[in-house]
């Protein structure tokens, strides 16, 4: 603790600690070679000084603009040259030893620290360790290995010895301190902070503080204000300076020399980039990592290669796209990537050159396996927030963390189906599979705006790729992938329940447009699109005003992307054989659950590429939803009981399940995502009204409204019949009978609970049971599985009213609501979908052969 505790107390940094003149000496015993004048180049910048004998330097933030030197030897004496590199490397390999030394004393504190954290009586917590280390571990590990790599190769030195490689290798690491410089902030604030807070911890840092001041100052500067990350610094300039001597006494023809090159203008532009950061014109911040190849983006991206789903990290750097897999190693060992394949990016097209280009086949797995691995990672969610309530049930939770690891992992690489393909203009192309439509805009629009600029085509020769395949470990902004268990338990699980939308309307296009909107949301790792707008058509302000109910599954951000709306065929996108409409937008908000789980409607405003797009919202959770409240006018259909209506109507099946069907059959059986995209909520409430006062011009209303509202009418007469169309009274013997194992004596009881039901329940059910199968047969037109539409109608007709729901249980959180039998009613509906035709007269038939009691 003693040296950790201290790193940061109390520092505070200034652009002129940084750009002020620092005396150290850097012993070049013997050392011989020309001086720059005054360090100013011909037009006046600051440039790196040669090291002159017994020089004393001030290193200076601002890189070299000129050229690096040229690397000839005096007099062509090789043999001195090769003497002076092995003094230049020597004294660089001291100041590596001092700081490696002060190095592993601040790391070992660490093990201990983290070990007290998990105790009764922890000085500070695993995250205020986590900050106050950030990177220490890296960073030593980074240098230990060059000092030891370097060490036997001065030991034995002759003519045939290279090191630019080594030099390369740790130049192409320095975005390490990147990471390290950004934190340096919050770790300053957290010991503060922790100080205030625990007398033992400000004991120790004010102890610690002297102690280490006084063993770097004796062993390498002497400066009384040095701090840490003025060492940092320190270090980065010798390398740049050592590199500099490296070159002067460094053939043209020898291997070292381009090496040595490109290292120096890596940690040159490092230099650059802190300068960009402190000075306050400046606002670009870079990733150091040479000066045209600087990380802009990275990600996580599903690759369809050799027609299976591969899991890539993807990282867009200025110049190319490299996209990279995670190898293997062993426990203990460090991970490291490994390059599939990269492209320059002024070789990288978004179209093909050649329409025959053949498509890979998309492995796609059924819509019901997708499902039924979000119910089981529920109901571990669940399961694991049961055991951290138990007694030593940490164990299990350590298992049950692992288990849905594998599943979440699973799903990410199962569940994208949105084509996004690249190709090289020289070569072959490659398909990446993305969840929305808002991601794949990003990766494209990131390309595009790097790919306006003046790019020249490159080639990376093995040792170049290798080098930058393993400075992306170090580089990387996205560190995992996108699954619960690698987010902190205090991180909020998100919302469960119902959010309602409403796209008010639109302004900033500068031309005409037919326009629309789509609505994503956040589930389970992975964006999803949930609602569209209605097209407003040839407009600059599009008035939609259309309200969406969305369901949400853990879900913390709202994406809202506008559309121009597109009808040239030419446009047609042949991986999925879709137009292509274009993007004018894209936005997003984050769910806070402080401002949208109140009573009224709040409205926001989400601004993209100066177009302004305005919304209200309001949260409904599941416990609230999921209600079933009989209406108190008894003469409408909605929130009325079944037989009710139909011995009014005179009729077997309610009039509005009858006619909701025949208009989905007669225009909506081909309709993408039919009952699973949301429906306009003005539009479905309005169909309801007329429904419930029976409105004469109710069929003229059905042709004229939009297939989804009609589809989600059909699906709110369900939601708020007062009993389940399969009753409350059977819904014990359902849960029982299909947890059944034996398959005779699952079909006995199933068909029998059938024929217990009224007979204006089975009617109906049997009735939107073949119209579903009907929906099914056009899966690959509609994209509207079996499965699919058993997960959307099966809680809706067998949910329990809210009385008999909540008898003998405790429900403890809205995802326990969510996931609380619902698999259950899921695999019920299911299995009369894909039962044989069932029959209402030979289920009665039979009826006389089987006792009715249940």
């Amino acid at each position: 603790i003693d040296y950790m505790c201290c790193l940061y107390r109390g520092l505070r940094y200034r652009e002129t600690v940084y750009t002020d003149a620092v005396d150290f000496n850097y012993n070049t015993d013997g050392y011989e070679g020309d001086a720059t004048e005054d360090g100013k180049s011909q037009d006046g910048s600051e440039t790196l000084p040669y090291i002159d004998e017994s020089p004393t330097m001030s290193p200076q933030l601002c890189a070299s603009q000129g050229p690096p030197p040229e690397g000839l030897l005096p007099g062509g004496e090789i043999e001195k040259g090769l003497e002076m590199k092995k003094l230049v490397l020597s004294g660089f390999l001291t100041s590596e030893e001092i700081y490696i030394n002060q190095l592993e004393a601040l790391l070992l504190p660490m093990r201990p620290l983290k070990a007290a954290a998990t105790s009764s009586q922890p000085v500070l917590t695993m995250q205020q360790i986590e900050t106050i280390f950030y990177k220490i571990q890296d960073i030593f590990e980074i240098h230990k290995e060059f000092y030891d790599t370097i060490l036997p190769i001065i030991q034995q030195w002759d003519e045939k010895v290279t090191v630019g490689h080594l030099f390369q290798k740790l130049a192409s690491q320095l975005g390490i301190y990147k990471a390290f410089l950004d934190n340096y902030k919050t770790a300053v604030e957290t010991v503060d902070k922790c100080s205030q807070a625990n007398l033992q911890f400000q004991n120790i840092s004010e102890v610690s503080h002297d102690k280490m001041i006084k063993g770097l100052a004796e062993g390498f500067l002497t400066s009384k204000f040095l701090t840490f990350s003025v060492l940092v610094y320190f270090i980065i300039s010798i390398f740049s300076f050592t590199t500099v001597d490296l070159l002067k006494h460094t053939p043209k023809d020898h291997p070292d020399f381009p090496l040595l090159q490109d290292a120096l203008r890596i940690s040159q532009n490092f230099l650059n980039s802190i300068n960009e950061e402190i000075d306050p014109r400046r606002t670009a911040v870079t990733t150091p990592k040479g000066e045209a190849r600087q990380l802009v983006k990275d990600g996580f991206l599903v690759e369809v290669s050799e027609s299976s789903r591969k899991l890539r990290h993807v990282f867009l750097f200025t110049d190319l796209l490299l996209c990279a897999k995670m190898k293997k190693t062993a426990v203990g060992r460090h991970q490291q990537y490994e390059c599939k394949w990269y492209i320059p990016l002024a070789d990288l097209m978004f179209q093909t050159l050649d329409d025959s280009d053949s498509c890979p086949s998309i492995q796609v797995l059924p819509e019901h396996e997708i499902e039924e691995m979000k119910m089981k990672i529920s109901v571990l969610k669940n399961e694991i927030q049961k055991e951290k309530k138990a007694p030593k049930g940490q164990n299990r939770v350590e298992r049950l963390r692992k288990k849905m690891n594998e599943q979440e992992s699973w799903l990410l690489l199962h569940s994208p189906t949105i084509p996004f393909r690249i190709y090289n203009k020289h070569g072959k192309s490659y398909l990446f599979l993305l969840s929305s439509d808002y991601e794949r805009s990003e990766w494209r629009e990131s390309v595009q705006k790097l790919q306006k600029k003046d790019l020249q085509g490159c080639v990376l020769s093995s040792v170049e790729l290798q080098v930058l395949t393993s400075s992306c470990f170090k580089l990387r902004t996205v560190h995992n992938i996108p699954v619960t268990t690698n987010k902190d338990d205090e991180e909020t699980p998100g919302l469960y329940g119902f959010l309602h939308v409403i796209v008010h309307s639109a302004k900033g296009f500068k031309e005409s447009a037919n326009l629309y909107c789509t609505l994503e949301v956040d589930s389970f790792g992975y964006f999803v699109s949930k609602a569209k707008t209605r097209v407003f058509r040839d407009t600059t302000e599009p008035q939609w005003n259309e309200e969406f109910e969305i369901e949400l599954e853990g879900s913390q951000y709202l994406r809202i992307l506008c559309y121009e709306k597109c009808f040239d065929k030419s446009m047609l996108n042949k991986d999925d054989n879709e137009i292509v409409d274009k993007i004018k937008g894209k936005g997003q908000v984050q769910l806070d659950p402080q401002t949208v789980q109140s009573k009224n409607w709040h409205m926001d405003v989400i601004e993209m590429n100066g177009i302004k797009v305005e919304f209200s919202m309001k949260f409904t959770s599941r416990d609230l939803s999921l209600k079933r409240t009989p209406s108190k006018k008894q003469s409408g259909v909605f929130g009325v009981k079944i037989n009710v209506v139909t011995k009014r109507e005179r009729s077997k099946v309610p009039y509005i399940v009858r006619q909701c069907i025949e208009e989905v059959e007669k225009r909506g059986i081909d309709e993408v995502g039919i009952y699973r995209i949301s429906g306009v909520a003005t539009d479905i409430q309005a169909l309801k009204l007329a429904f419930d006062t029976n409105t004469k011009d109710i069929l003229v209303m059905l042709s004229d409204m939009d297939i989804n509202a009609i589809a989600g009418t059909l699906k709110l007469y369900f939601r708020e019949l007062p009993e389940p169309l399969l009753t409350d009274r059977l819904y014990p013997a359902f849960m029982e009978g299909i947890a059944l194992s034996d398959p005779a004596a699952k079909e006995n009881c199933m068909m029998h609970l059938l024929r217990s039901l009224p007979d204006p329940n089975l009617m109906t059910f049997l009735t939107l049971l073949e119209h579903l199968k009907r929906v099914a047969e056009k899966e690959p037109i509609n994209k509207m599985s079996l499965h699919n539409l058993a997960t959307v109608f099966g809680p809706t007709l067998l949910r329990p009213s809210e009385l008999e729901s909540t008898k003998g249980q405790h429900i403890t959180s809205a995802s326990d609501i969510w996931s609380h039998d619902v698999m259950a009613q899921v695999q019920v509906l299911l299995y009369y979908l894909q039962h044989p035709p069932i029959s209402f007269a030979e289920l009665k038939r039979n009826t006389l052969y089987f006792s009715t009691d249940v």
